[in-house]
């Protein structure tokens, strides 16, 4: 893909992490870091096009607020990833959206493809099956044009 994004890991399992990272750079993107809590996270946040977020980080439950402050104060396009949706309720204004852990590869492929989609206004990128959009101002206009 050519449109290279550089890519914020908000998660504290470690091996997950480095895995993610990898699937980042396998597909063209570039990995700017991973942040176990949320100083890491709003420290990296202002680098980042993407952030992939946990929910339950090292500092307690508090992906979704680092989710919501990376969408407002830097303009990043946040996919939460968990293994605890139901803790989004309705989503998160200015966020994407979510994708249960665990994730095959395919799954988190697609994830990726699809936020940068976004992130780079490619409106017609279809999101992967398992992903759950949050019905924002934004994406209502894309879930309409999705059917």
């Amino acid at each position: 893909m050519d449109n290279n994004c550089k890519i914020l890991v908000v998660e504290d399992e470690i091996f997950v992490a480095i895995e993610i990272e990898y699937v980042i750079s396998e597909l063209g993107h570039e990995p700017i870091g991973i942040a176990a809590d949320r100083a890491a996270a709003l420290e990296l946040g202002h680098r980042a096009d993407v952030a992939l977020v946990d929910l339950n980080l090292r500092d307690g439950a508090t992906g979704i607020n680092i989710g919501r402050e990376l969408a407002r104060r830097h303009d990043v396009t946040v996919l939460f990833m968990t293994a605890n949706p139901s803790q989004l309720g309705d989503g998160v204004p200015g966020t994407l959206g979510v994708i249960s852990k665990p994730v095959a590869d395919s799954e988190l492929r697609a994830a990726i493809r699809y936020a940068v989609a976004c992130h780079t206004e490619h409106m017609d990128a279809e999101p992967p099956a398992r992903l759950q959009l949050f019905m924002t101002a934004d994406n209502a206009s894309a879930r309409r044009a999705h059917g």
